[in-house]
C-alpha cells in the first residue's frame, strides 16, 4: 500500500480483548473496516481482496466464515429476480 494514513483509534479494554491478541488488534480492526465498506457498497469485492492480501476466493470465503452475504440485491431485485425464476419455470413446463 503506497499511500496510507495511520489513525489513532481510541476503544475501550473490553472490545479491544474481543479483537484478539493486542499485536493482532490493529489489523483485526483494519479488517473490520475492510469488510465495512464492502458492505456498505463503498468498495468492490476486488477491491477488498486487494487490500486484504487475499485473493477473490480467500476473500469469498472469509466473507462466508464471517457470515456475510456474498450477492447484494434491494428488496425490488429480489422481487424481479423471483418473478423471471417463475417465469421461467412456466416456460420449461
Amino acid at each position: 500500500m503506497a499511500d496510507t494514513l495511520t489513525l489513532p483509534i481510541t476503544l475501550p479494554r473490553e472490545i479491544v480483548a474481543l479483537l484478539g491478541a493486542p499485536s493482532q488488534a490493529s489489523e483485526t480492526v483494519r479488517a473490520y473496516v475492510i469488510l465495512g465498506l464492502f458492505q456498505e457498497a463503498c468498495i468492490s469485492s476486488g477491491k477488498a481482496a486487494q487490500l486484504l492480501g487475499l485473493t477473490h476466493s480467500g476473500f469469498l470465503a472469509l466473507m462466508t466464515r464471517k457470515g456475510i452475504p456474498q450477492i447484494r440485491l434491494e428488496p425490488e431485485e429480489w422481487d424481479a429476480e423471483a418473478a423471471r425464476l417463475r417465469a421461467s419455470q412456466q416456460f420449461n413446463r
